[in-house]
């Protein structure tokens, strides 16, 4: 398992192959992204050969909205589901539209999960965006953790970064 990412899920072994691409930069694991990279949601293509298996992905910051103080630990920015096997998210459901990370402060872990579902049509968005948890969330539907990559993601020199509603 990417060795940043044990706090926010249990052991796994991975079951498909995962490319996420953001502007035609292939995404490797534990890299570090600038929030100007990350503006638009990536291209996610998942390998494997069984059409019959669907996938949800979600995006969380476990490190919201400080990596000293994460209160709102997962803050989900993205979440898609009934993603079949062998083709990109595009041609699965945005339950939890994307939105940009904007780190305020400190380094923070942007963390993509792709679980393998039971069958089309059995997952749903949560009501809020924060206080998401990949384990409890898993345990509800029933789902297995097919791969997870993650990449590390601070605030830019000179920007200002938008505050959360919740604060």
């Amino acid at each position: 398992m990417a060795h940043g990412i044990q706090d926010v899920l249990d052991p796994f072994t991975p079951t498909v192959s995962l490319r996420i691409t953001y502007n035609n930069r292939l995404l490797l694991s534990g890299a570090e992204l600038k929030p100007s990279a990350v503006v638009s949601k990536p291209r996610v293509d998942i390998g494997g050969n069984d059409m019959r298996a669907f996938y949800t992905l979600v995006l969380i910051d476990p490190d919201a909205p400080s990596p000293s103080h994460p209160s709102l630990r997962e803050y989900l920015h993205w979440m898609v589901t009934d993603i079949p096997e062998t083709t990109s998210a595009s041609f699965g459901q945005e339950l939890v539209f994307y939105e940009k990370p904007e780190p305020r402060s400190g380094i923070h872990r942007m963390v993509f999960v792709l679980f393998r579902q039971l069958g089309r049509g059995t997952v749903f968005a949560p009501e809020i965006r924060h206080h998401f948890n990949c384990k409890s969330f898993a345990q509800r539907y029933h789902l297995n953790i097919a791969t997870a990559t993650y990449f590390n993601c601070q605030r830019e020199a000179g920007s200002s970064g938008r505050r959360f509603r919740d604060e």
